[in-house]
């Protein structure tokens, strides 16, 4: 890789200064007219494969949407048959079990080509038996897999109190919202009728008589996940009782519960998983399709659906919030003017979405006001704590003129509903704090996704980003606490783990600003190591990637193909540390500026966005796991699940551009020797307002 030479660093800086007004045109071009930005949410075709299972459990019938659903789920078949979970990934065996069953239903025929390839694939990697739980839930709905080979989930986790040692609230926020709905489902075991025609009986190796339903037996004797299997196998010899006192009380209790935790939107926790269940269970209770609940939900669906192209594909989630402060982050850090209207109209509809009512987080933060931001439009159950520093840090740079004083009480409570978050070990998690009992993962039902939420280093690191922004120091306990975790968890290598994006790239982007913003000082050992890792996994075009497949391959630790994004969160570390001139620096923003596209954007096709890593305790694994140890997933991740943000294309390169030039002016730099918040070296947070904001933050 070539050093860029002193001539061409001229053309760069005339090329860098197009190509961010380029950039500033196409979003503000983009924004909707109620101020905030939105770009779509991509995961993996079991979205659309639910949806029309979804539809055909409910006893929807409509042909034209279903046939661009099925259309959607052929458009993501690959050639060899099979379906995967994210962009380039091998095939999963549950992922194409899904897709192939919602094409049989929808009456593709198991003899056409793509289907046989399909089926062949499935059989190799064992049939039905292996999938995960969750696809034999949806197939035990419609009688293509025995109810008795899911394991058993009683209602009465709904009567546990959360003083006990396991109970509800020790399931994340979004395994709970899954788990509640299907605690009804799975009591009720209910089945559809299907045609014959759409069974699915040649993906199994056996006939389906011959198939063993058994829940696998651990191999270790001693262990937590035998004590569980063994609890398993008592509760399924209590479900055989004619009469259970409790069910009742049990099942009523989760149908409260549900109905209580509907979002104004229609959905369940902003996320399609509680939101299926959710209407399912509804109606299996005898809510029909004109219950005002199961309408809304209903409806609330096309907030989530693309329909384009004679196709139609469902979003897990929508992000306009995290998409709108990003953005705002963006612009402001590429020079656009803090009063700028579009930037005043964002904040304003950010400063109206702060979520000032209760919500499950106050089990376990009890006495803390509420203050925080959501992911989504609607989610007043589920506030998450990375949204909410950057909405803060975003909020905090642009000026709202007659809304001041709104904005800044805005960030008051934000400021104190996080610092009531803070988890014991020092860090943040996402959306609850001391979420970290990892036995949850341990139970039968635990084969997919992550059941609890940790605390994790990328979260950390946006929140002490906000609070160096505010004005704070190392010099208080809550940032010396967070500082010990983040440190206690940098990797032998100098690399973090990032738990909510493509990985340790990510991790590192999040910790170095957070950093600097605090005023720490960049020339210590433990950043010079996250440093030379970050340059050291510079690719040879000048860019930086990272597969997926990272999370499951040592190898594939910063390695992969360049992308925009992955480039934006190194060269944001880099320059953080103070790196603006080093060669791979140089490098890199040549690889943004010759890569950019003619509408201001970048070509990213690769998923850089975690929902899951797929091993159920939500934070990085002690070591990689090898094929024979229990939890283990090849580089398909059929236990994540990965996201693709069609933004993260835009406002990540254009913040590390933005950041480039300013740093190359001699201007973020103030940030940190100020204490203050900047703008192009300017802004400075004013003393009064400093001082109002320490004594928010306790001091223990």
């Amino acid at each position: 890789m070539d050093t860029l030479s002193t001539g061409n660093l001229v053309e760069q800086t005339s090329h860098l200064d197009k190509s961010i007004q380029m950039s500033h045109d196409y979003l503000l071009n983009a924004q909707y007219a109620e101020g905030y930005w939105w770009g779509e949410l991509e995961s993996n075709p079991t979205m659309e494969a639910e949806f029309i299972l979804l539809n055909y459990f409910l006893g929807i019938r409509d042909e034209g949407r279903n046939r661009k659903l099925v259309n959607r789920i052929l458009g993501q078949q690959r050639d060899d048959g099979t379906w995967g979970q994210y962009y380039g990934s091998p095939g999963d065996l549950s992922t194409s079990a899904e897709c192939y069953f919602a094409l049989k239903l929808s009456g593709i025929s198991a003899d056409e080509p793509n289907m046989v390839k399909a089926r062949d694939f499935i059989l190799s990697k064992g049939g039905m038996p292996n999938a995960r739980v969750f696809t034999k839930i949806w197939f035990s709905l419609f009688g293509q897999w025995d109810w008795k080979g899911v394991p058993v989930m009683p209602p009465e986790l709904m009567l546990i109190p959360d003083w006990f040692p396991l109970n509800l609230y020790d399931f994340s926020s979004w395994a709970r919202a899954t788990v509640v709905p299907l605690l009804v489902l799975m009591d009720r075991k209910p089945v559809r009728k299907i045609p014959d025609e759409a069974c699915v009986d040649e993906l199994y190796i056996r006939s389906r008589k011959d198939t063993a339903y058994a829940i696998k037996r651990p191999s270790k004797l001693i262990g937590w996940e035998s004590l569980f299997y063994a609890n398993d196998v008592v509760l399924r010899q209590l479900e055989r009782l004619p009469w259970i006192p409790t069910r009742g009380q049990a099942v009523r209790r989760a149908e409260r519960w549900i109905l209580d935790h509907q979002e104004e939107d229609g959905s369940w926790g902003g996320i399609q998983p509680p939101w299926v269940y959710s209407l399912m269970a509804l109606h299996e209770l005898g809510y029909g399709l004109d219950h005002p609940a199961i309408k809304k939900g209903l409806e609330g669906f096309e907030a989530f659906v693309i329909e384009e192209d004679d196709t139609l594909r469902v979003q897990a989630c929508v992000s306009p919030l995290w998409d709108t402060c990003l953005t705002m982050i963006a612009l402001l850090d590429s020079g656009l003017r803090p009063d700028h209207p579009s930037l005043a109209k964002a904040g304003s509809f950010l400063v109206k979405k702060q979520v000032l009512n209760g919500g499950d987080w106050q089990v376990r933060a009890k006495g803390t006001p509420p203050g925080g931001w959501a992911f989504e439009f609607a989610n007043d159950s589920y506030p998450d704590l990375d949204d909410t520093a950057e909405v803060v840090m975003a909020l905090n740079k642009v000026n709202l003129d007659a809304y001041e004083g709104e904005k800044q009480e805005a960030i008051e409570r934000a400021l104190q509903w996080l610092m009531g978050m803070q988890s014991s070990n020092g860090g943040w998690a996402s959306f609850d704090k001391d979420n970290s009992k990892g036995l949850i993962s341990k139970i039968p039902f635990s084969d997919f996704g992550e059941t609890i939420d940790p605390p994790s280093v990328d979260v950390t690191a946006h929140i002490l980003e906000m609070l160096g922004q505010l004005g704070f120091s190392d010099d208080i306990p809550v940032v010396q606490k967070a500082l010990a975790f983040i440190t206690n968890d940098q990797e032998l290598d100098g690399a973090w783990f990032g738990r909510w994006g493509v990985n340790y790239i990510y991790g590192i982007g999040a910790v170095l600003p957070a950093l600097e913003a605090l005023g720490i000082d960049m020339k210590q050992n433990f950043v010079h190591k996250a440093v030379h890792w970050v340059i050291e996994h510079q690719n040879e075009d000048g860019g930086w990637g990272e597969s997926c497949s990272s999370y499951v391959d040592s190898a594939s630790r910063g390695r992969g193909p360049s992308t925009a994004s992955q480039t934006a969160w190194a060269l944001m570390a880099l320059i953080a540390a103070g790196k603006s001139e080093h060669p791979s620096t140089l490098n890199g923003v040549d690889y943004l500026l010759r890569t950019q596209v003619s509408d201001g954007t970048w070509d990213e096709p690769y998923f850089t966005g975690t929902g899951f890593p797929g091993y159920g305790i939500g934070q990085r694994l002690p070591d990689y796991l090898n094929p024979e140890d229990p939890g283990y997933q090849g580089e398909e991740l059929s236990a994540g699940f990965m996201i693709k943000y069609h933004m993260y294309r835009i406002y990540w390169p254009l913040t590390a551009l933005g950041r480039y030039r300013s740093h190359m002016n001699g201007e973020r730099r103030i940030i940190s020797r100020s204490r203050g918040v900047a703008i192009a070296g300017k802004n400075r947070v004013e003393k009064p307002r400093r001082k109002r904001l320490k004594q928010l933050i306790p001091m223990w």
